[in-house]
């Protein structure tokens, strides 16, 4: 970040910056961590045309945080400069969870997923990592799940030459087999993208989320992307499955849930991914 860029960021926190340094924060876009005398922020930047994926991440941080069930960074600006766009939150201090963090972020993420709707989707498309995700209401989420969601990746898969015509299920196809799995489902608010990099427990034990790809989905599919790569602590899912149970069918769920980030790896990082994808597509439909 140039000396120009920083004291636009400094004159819009009407503070001095005292330092800047590059800290992890994903593969999409470069972060850092930035200090004055009175706070620390976290800011990412990314080329011009990111900008539309930070106003979403703004105000999907905001809908979590109206809902005062689980913690976000605050959010206090984005916009663009020169050639780059960027995004400046709090910077939260985190540490390692503990057992009684892991239930606390499961406690509050079931109270996260209380928040309902009358339908599935979102008012406006937003991203999953840096693909497009489409956010298209509607009152069925079968109907939802399969065409906002696998058929876009499944199509894309097939354009990259990462999956042949033949393993890409027909949306009738998908209908069909999916039709009793998803039976009384009811729309939750979602972060939308639960791995284990996109929750912060703070120095003082609060939980945070950040990264979200939020619309309103089936509660499950939070906890199928947590469970993807290693899942979180035993005390998360006790805490969580004590005010939303299970019942027989979600097992089978919570793969197919799993497909749609399987397909989104695919599609971002290339065909390590494949045998995981072939995998449960071979075993639904």
């Amino acid at each position: 970040m140039n000396t120009e860029f920083q004291n636009h960021i400094s004159n819009l926190l009407n503070e001095p910056i005292s330092s800047l340094y590059p800290v992890s924060g994903g593969d999409i876009s470069h972060s850092y961590k930035l200090d004055t005398s009175k706070n620390s922020y976290f800011i990412k930047v990314n080329g011009l045309n990111a900008i539309k994926m930070f106003q979403t991440e703004a105000h999907a941080l905001k809908l979590i945080q109206d809902t005062n069930t689980i913690g976000t960074p605050e959010v206090l600006d984005y916009g663009t400069f020169e050639g780059s766009s960027f995004l400046i939150l709090e910077f939260i201090e985190s540490k390692s969870p503990s057992g009684i963090d892991f239930k606390n972020l499961g406690t509050q993420l079931a109270k996260l997923h209380k928040n309902t709707s009358d339908i599935f989707g979102l008012e406006e498309d937003n991203f999953i990592g840096s693909l497009p995700q489409s956010n298209k209401r509607n009152a069925l989420w079968i109907d939802f799940y399969v065409v906002e969601r696998l058929l876009p990746q499944l199509q894309l898969a097939n354009q990259k030459g990462l999956l042949s015509n033949r393993e890409c299920p027909s949306e009738n196809l998908m209908n069909e087999k999916l039709e009793d799995l998803f039976s009384n489902v009811k729309p939750s608010l979602l972060h939308g993208d639960l791995w284990g990099g996109n929750y912060l427990i703070a120095k003082n034990g609060i939980p945070y989320l950040i990264d979200p790809a939020l619309y309103y989905g089936h509660n499950e599919v939070d906890i199928a992307m947590s469970r993807l790569f290693g899942g979180f602590g035993s005390e998360f899912y006790n805490a969580y499955h004590a005010i939303h149970t299970t019942d027989s069918k979600t097992a089978s769920r919570i793969e197919i849930y799993q497909l749609y980030y399987l397909l989104v790896h695919l599609n971002l990082f290339g065909r390590s991914y494949y045998g995981s994808v072939h995998r449960i597509l071979k075993k639904y439909f």
